[in-house]
């Protein structure tokens, strides 16, 4: 089983950025990564996604433009910048990977098999 773990997450202003990282136990390059989110009250949703090769990626309608996915092999990470953010961006950030997974147009949790534990972000002013 891979262990994923999230970090930089935090309080940001309106209109701030941050830089979420995901980092694995295992080779995350073999792995499809996945970014999601669970606001209180509310259902987990995809954010965005990129393919174990690295040559695809996808982006939830809603942070398109703002948000970019990335690796850092070297790190053996995955990083999740998020610029622009809005107060409805406020979650917990669940990093999820695949092994050899793709990143289907639909950003979907039954696609992923192993998940980290969360990391808190705040927008607020």
């Amino acid at each position: 089983q891979l262990q994923l773990v999230e970090s930089g997450g935090g309080l940001v202003q309106p209109g701030g950025s941050l830089r979420l990282s995901c980092a694995a136990s295992g080779f995350l390059l073999d792995y499809g990564v996945g970014w999601f989110r669970q606001a209180p009250g509310k259902e987990r949703e995809g954010v965005a996604c990129i393919s174990s090769s690295g040559g695809s990626t996808n982006y939830a309608a809603y942070v398109k433009g703002r948000f970019t996915i990335s690796r850092d092999n070297a790190k053996n990470t995955v990083q999740l910048q998020m610029n622009h953010l809005l107060p409805e961006d406020t979650a917990v950030y669940y990093c999820a990977a695949e092994y050899l997974g793709g990143c289907p147009r639909r950003i979907a949790m039954q696609d992923f098999d192993n998940w980290g534990q969360g990391t808190q972000v705040t927008v607020s002013s």
